[in-house]
């Protein structure tokens, strides 16, 4: 198996690398079974006891269109083991964080500078895929020092969410906007590569990632002053995100990483873990080239992409003729992003979110041919991104009100006599004046 030879460093480097097989919570079982349109009849009867309970609970309605899309909560079932009831309870614990994140309204509303400090240092789209079509991922750890975390959490302290989103004030900003990053995942990356065909299987909605994650030139002492930080957000994520990640492939280990593996483990359930391979320099480029075409690795990998840690996702090739860019785009812009129908259900338009020097942003980016899902039945996310989009309308008019009705408390307060009333007025139209100007 491929943990041995991660374990050992003993692979026959010299004969051809068989492909990695996916790792499922079904451990003996690989990609795409327990996914969308390949499950037993037991898998299939488990989900129909998962809506129910859903359903009973008022956390699903069936529509159509369904309020959740089933490759959704399919993640949740293989995330416990395909046992409805301890699925229904962590879905339901998410449900209730994002309802007291305002998650959605975050993600509509974000600020893109904001939003752009927290995807420098966090795991980064390459705009490639591996074999199988799902999204990769890269993360250089050693970005994500004492530093540059304190200054990034300061600015969490002290500017919020960069956003209309209210917290429930458990979870600490900086980590709320880390999860813009995941909603952007779920939202943009996993629909693009869903809707791509260039892939076997072609029918299988893409719900999870590939991972490299880099921690060549991290110190002990930089590992032990992100535990807190790091533990806390794979915590979160592990809770709220289940089985978006398919595969970890660990690069740079330093010789004392045994060590810190010891506790870092601990952070993730037994299904998360297996799926975390720790390569030795040698065993780099067979296997990661035995999971990604070479075309889509970056060079400091041993691959040809031209991407570094930081870039925008690079545009793939296999693009060309599927996209059809708009407004002079001619790859994805820096900034949150979601996939819409067209007015006629035959595309998907992708729009630029958030916003921009105080101003939402609702611009096209691009479009491409709708290939799933095949019904409307199956269009939850479509869905979700209306529910966002009048969260964040409905927050940006609360505020308002919120304003107005400070304006009036204030003058309701004031005693006065009747022969001040005109003065009062005017007071009044005075005050309210600036009100305009504030976003």
């Amino acid at each position: 198996m491929a943990t041995d030879a991660a374990t050992n460093g003993t692979a026959g480097l010299a004969e051809p690398v068989q492909p990695v097989p996916s790792n499922m919570s079904t451990p003996d079982i690989g990609y795409p079974h327990g996914h969308f349109g390949h499950l037993t009849d037991h898998q299939q009867s488990q989900l129909i006891a998962f809506k129910e309970l859903l359903t009973e609970r008022g956390l699903y309605k069936p529509g159509p269109p369904a309020s959740h899309d089933d490759p959704l909560l399919l993640r949740y079932l293989r995330a416990r083991r395909w046992v409805p009831a301890d699925a229904v309870t962590q879905f339901a614990d998410t449900e209730a964080w994002r309802a007291a994140n305002h998650i959605d309204v975050l993600y509509n509303t974000i600020d893109l500078t904001a939003y752009d400090a927290a995807r420098r240092l966090y795991p980064q789209w390459t705009g490639r895929r591996d074999r199988r079509g799902i999204p990769l991922y890269v993360f250089e750890v050693r970005h994500l020092d004492s530093k540059a975390v304190g200054e990034y959490e300061k600015q969490g302290r002290e500017g919020g969410t960069f956003s209309h989103a209210k917290t429930d004030g458990n979870t600490p900003n900086g980590l709320l906007r880390l999860f813009a990053l995941y909603e952007n995942l779920t939202l943009f990356a996993m629909p693009l590569c869903t809707q791509l065909q260039d892939r076997d299987p072609a029918n299988v909605p893409i719900t999870m990632s590939t991972n490299i994650v880099d921690i060549s030139g991290v110190s002990l002492r930089q590992f032990w002053n992100l535990k807190g930080h790091m533990q806390a957000a794979s915590q979160l994520a592990t809770a709220h995100y289940p089985e978006t990640l398919d595969r970890i492939f660990i690069i740079g280990a330093p010789v004392f990483f045994s060590t810190v593996w010891g506790w870092i483990k601990r952070w993730f359930d037994p299904i998360t873990v297996s799926k975390i391979f720790i390569l030795s320099e040698a065993e780099v480029k067979p296997t990661l080239e035995a999971f990604i075409d070479p075309r889509n690795i970056p060079k400091k990998y041993g691959g040809e992409l031209d991407f570094g840690f930081g870039m925008d996702p690079v545009n793939d090739p296999s693009w060309e003729g599927v996209l059809e860019w708009a407004n002079g785009y001619t790859a994805f812009p820096n900034g949150p992003m979601v996939w819409r129908p067209t007015a006629d259900g035959k595309k998907l338009e992708c729009i630029g979110i958030g916003s921009e020097n105080g101003k939402k942003r609702d611009v096209p980016i691009c479009s491409l041919l709708r290939t799933w899902p095949a019904s409307e039945n199956d269009a939850a996310p479509a869905k979700a991104n209306e529910a966002a989009e009048a969260g964040a309308e409905a927050e940006e008019e609360e505020e308002e009100e919120e304003k107005t009705a400070e304006l009036t408390d204030g003058v309701q307060g004031l005693s006065v006599s009747v022969d001040e009333k005109e003065k009062v007025a005017a007071q009044g139209t005075a005050a309210a004046a600036p009100s305009s100007t504030v976003s």
